[in-house]
């Protein structure tokens, strides 16, 4: 069961333990909730590099470079690391992907409610993409840290740290994993593992006080 009171007081792991190493299984489970994870009108706009091999991890600490070079001590020594990419827009051919899966899993008994809902989520695309002034990324990138997150508290229920990192160059990482010209773009880093408990902070948790933050009506 997730103890919320210990995440409540528990920093995220900045320097995790490279002896550690998430079994098997439990990152199988973290992946088979990671490709389930919701997204709004089932639009699923990303793909995940999984690093699960020293290799792997290097290729991305390697190009965590200048003012992000700090970050690279995390991503080699975590057990894991994935990559979070978004595409770039949402093309037709996208939506006709997801209708046709959506049908042949049946998610709908009612053909006419499956109708309804692949006009209903086109339409919300549009307003998505009006609403941004085109930029339809921003939307879908929004998707993707609602993705993190609840990946985030699904590795905290396994016992797992996960922590996200925006310490990138997008242009850096997509060069090292062949994105450039693809229809996705790199959004966020969230390497996983054990901390290593000689360097866990000992401080306080500080956050503003509940009177500044809740409004209750």
């Amino acid at each position: 069961m997730l103890n919320l009171d210990k995440l409540i007081t528990k920093h995220l792991t900045r320097y995790f333990d490279p002896s550690k190493r998430i079994p098997e299984e439990t990152f199988q489970q973290l992946l088979r909730y990671l490709r389930t994870s919701p997204t709004t009108i089932n639009i699923q706009p990303n793909r995940f590099h999984v690093l699960e091999t020293q290799d792997g991890k290097d290729k991305l600490a390697d190009a965590l470079v200048g003012r992000f070079a700090d970050n690279a001590e995390k991503v080699r020594n975590a057990s894991h690391a994935i990559i979070f990419t978004t595409r770039k827009d949402i093309p037709d051919t996208h939506l006709q992907e997801i209708f046709e899966k959506e049908r042949a899993d049946g998610r709908f008994a009612d053909p006419e409610i499956q109708k309804g809902w692949e006009a209903g989520a086109s339409n919300f695309v549009e307003i998505q993409t009006e609403n941004y002034g085109g930029d339809v990324l921003h939307w879908l990138e929004k998707n993707t840290y609602l993705v993190v997150g609840a990946t985030m508290m699904a590795a905290a229920s396994l016992g797992v740290d996960a922590t996200p990192m925006e310490g990138f160059d997008r242009t850096t990482v997509d060069a090292a994993f062949d994105l450039t010209d693809t229809d996705y773009t790199t959004t966020l880093l969230l390497v996983l593992g054990y901390p290593d408990e000689a360097r866990v902070s000992r401080q306080p948790v500080s956050r503003f006080d509940a009177e500044k933050i809740f409004t209750h009506m």
